[in-house]
């Protein structure tokens, strides 16, 4: 090769294949109206979610983009699954050594969101973080597949690892101190999250580009107002 051909930081990248700009669909969902939402924003989650789990088209929606920063407002975002939800918010669950909890352990302030591209809707979620009781931590951690629970044990969460040999030997020492049917202990260092909102925005793709986003936002002193905001 020639001194002249050598790439350099300052040569353009290669063309990509399809054009981003190019890419758009036309939505043509049902609107999203005020008078037909719930009272209560976790009660219309729950409408949206059963929707979104028996349509067929969404991919695991309980996944949800969780996004966290860390004391000096450096931002960061991982997919999550949502394992439980009521009145009082969102629960998940993790090791809690890993970067995610040591950001919500100085700064609990996150947000949620449930991409249902599928159908063109969207949760955006606002509110605080605070761990779970063990008692509930527990009655989850039971629930989970065997492997599941001697992974929690395997895996240092966020941490560098030499290689991925080295993480499966440590599952495969686990798994022969607790083979399948022995119970698995909870690990001390893992546990959940409830996710109390502030704030719970809805979003229906509309045609045009002029989407329904309605969000419900707490009122001092309890309960809730609804704003449609501008797409």
């Amino acid at each position: 090769m020639r001194q002249d051909d050598r790439v350099t930081d300052r040569d353009p990248l290669p063309a990509p294949g399809p054009d981003p700009a190019s890419m758009r669909e036309q939505y043509r969902a049902d609107g999203l109206d005020e008078s037909g939402l719930a009272g209560h924003p976790m009660e219309q989650f729950g409408r949206w979610f059963a929707q979104a789990a028996t349509a067929g088209a969404v991919y695991e929606p309980n996944a949800m983009v969780v996004s966290t920063a860390d004391a000096d407002g450096r931002p960061s975002s991982r997919t999550v699954l949502l394992k439980q939800f009521d009145e009082q918010g969102f629960v998940f669950f993790t090791n809690y050594g890993s970067r995610k909890a040591r950001e919500l352990a100085v700064n609990p302030h996150v947000s949620l969101l449930f991409p249902w591209h599928a159908v063109a809707r969207q949760v955006v979620v606002t509110g605080t973080a605070v761990r779970t009781g063990r008692d509930e931590t527990a009655a989850y951690f039971r629930t989970r597949p065997h492997g599941s629970q001697l992974g929690a044990w395997a895996s240092a969460q966020s941490s560098v690892v030499a290689s991925r040999a080295g993480l499966e030997a440590s599952y495969a020492e686990l798994a022969a101190r607790y083979p399948a049917g022995e119970q698995v202990p909870v690990p001390p260092h893992w546990g959940g999250f409830r996710v109390a909102p502030v704030a719970v925005e809805f979003w229906q793709g509309r045609e045009n580009r002029l989407h329904d986003r309605l969000r419900y936002a707490a009122r001092e002193g309890g309960g809730w107002r609804v704003e449609r905001l501008s797409p």
